[in-house]
């Protein structure tokens, strides 16, 4: 049986089990008083289970339903459930990816809330646009704003760029802009004046940069005019001299430019750890970096990420949504936590306290990013991204991401300086090709089945 055949029986056999199960969710549980428990399951470290719980806390305070949270680490998440779905015991609420949702809905296993939210009375506007849309899927169109809703935004995720603001200060070096962004030229040679010894012993122990390519290369290739995919994400495009010239700049700070560890050096101790260690200038922050980057021993802030070439900055938007099972026995319970945790003001200010997400509502915001002493300073970087220049990533809306992944499989040569972008991406877009042409075709057989 083909690869083909076998996702498709998969998903048939999905929809089958979910529709035999329709009764049973893991809500089942209550108290012997009757009282009623629903669970949610979500993915976090500490201070994202600290912030919940006290969000929850309030949520039963006010409606008298208990809720069972079940966390798990980020990397363990989306194993374990989809361990639960197919042992049909699906959480009432839980964190959904942008790119699970197609075969969630295909499989029967989320819930469409459209009407149940539009009773709630949220103010779906006062949500930004792209968290909301993230969830909107018309059977085959996700994110546009005229599908049907089967989630709503816990967050919305701009990947700023951030720069040690006390080392280039120390180096006599005029901080950047915050609204214009460093051309490329620009960034490597204020990374080449930072990439030293600063101990005098031989050794470069202070670098520029250090940046991962299956994070960073995106914001490079869009700001040079180059995309993973045609507009409709029916063609891959990672072949063209746009996305090669990018590739290839990025594999040149370090083997050109000699601006990042070397191999050897983040075998010692990893671009993240050395950021964090006060060793290198640039590197990118996520809303859910801040808790931790502000207890830094240096000063940092955020600017637009530099520009590869005229298309201007651009970085990406990423998204968790909150589902509800189709399962669930309580699903007006658990579409209420599923809005409380999305938009009630409260709760978001308990998770926005908590420096692990911006504000979901855009009024919140707006008055977040202009807080005084504010940390970063420049909070409004993360707002101008969601607003203006970030994007969703390359598989947020195609059916799973397997001809996405495909690209960083076998890219290290490239890095290494042993293999041109050019030729590297030459070989790899027929790879992806197929494997896209196969998630669409998989994609049209479970809308089929579903």
């Amino acid at each position: 049986m083909n690869r083909k055949k076998i996702a498709a029986t998969a998903i048939v056999a999905l929809v089958s089990a979910t529709a035999l199960t329709a009764c049973s969710s893991s809500s089942d549980a209550s108290d012997a008083g009757g009282t009623k428990e629903i669970t949610f399951m979500f993915r976090g470290g500490a201070d994202e289970k600290t912030a919940y719980q006290a969000a929850i806390d309030k949520y039963t305070a006010d409606t008298g339903v208990k809720v069972k949270m079940i966390v798990t680490d980020a990397d363990q998440y989306a194993t374990k459930l989809q361990a639960a779905v197919a042992g049909n015991n699906v959480p009432d609420v839980f964190y959904i990816e942008q790119a699970s949702l197609q075969s969630y809905v295909a499989s029967g296993v989320l819930m469409d809330i459209t009407d149940a939210v539009a009773d709630s009375g949220v103010d779906l506007d006062n949500i930004w646009p792209y968290g909301v849309d993230s969830y909107r899927y018309d059977g085959t169109v996700q994110g546009t704003s005229d599908g049907r809703l089967y989630g709503l935004p816990k967050d919305v995720g701009p990947f700023s760029f951030g720069y040690n603001k006390t080392m280039l200060e120390a180096a006599g070096i005029p901080l950047p802009d915050k609204d214009t962004p460093l051309t490329w030229d620009e960034f490597v040679d204020i990374c080449k004046q930072l990439t030293t010894d600063t101990d005098g012993d031989g050794t470069i122990d202070q670098w520029g940069t250090g940046l991962n390519v299956t994070w960073n290369l995106q914001s490079m290739v869009w700001s040079n005019g180059g995309d993973w995919t045609n507009e409709d994400h029916t063609k891959v495009t990672v072949d063209t001299p746009e996305f090669a010239e990018a590739l290839q700049k990025f594999a040149d700070l370090t083997n050109v430019d000699a601006v990042t560890p070397s191999a050897a050096d983040a075998a010692t101790l990893d671009t993240y750890q050395r950021w964090m260690a006060g060793q290198i200038a640039f590197f990118p922050v996520g809303p859910w970096d801040v808790s931790t980057y502000n207890d830094l021993d240096f000063d940092y802030d955020l600017i637009p990420w530099p520009t590869v070439g005229d298309a201007g900055p651009a970085t990406w938007v990423g998204s968790l949504g909150i589902g509800v099972s189709n399962t669930t026995k309580y699903p007006d319970d658990a579409v209420k936590l599923a809005t409380y945790l999305s938009a009630d003001p409260d709760a978001m200010q308990t998770l926005v306290d908590a420096n692990i997400q911006i504000p979901n509502l855009i009024d919140v915001a707006q008055d977040w990013a202009g807080e005084a002493d504010a940390e970063p300073a420049n909070r409004q970087e993360f707002l101008d991204i969601v607003q203006d220049y970030g994007r969703a990533m390359p598989a947020a809306f195609t059916y799973g991401a397997e001809w996405y992944d495909e690209l960083w499989t076998n890219i290290q040569p490239v890095l290494d300086g042993k293999q041109t972008a050019a030729d590297y991406l030459a070989a790899e877009q027929p790879k992806m090709q197929a494997l896209l042409d196969e998630s669409i075709e998989n994609a049209k057989q479970a809308a089929s089945a579903g």
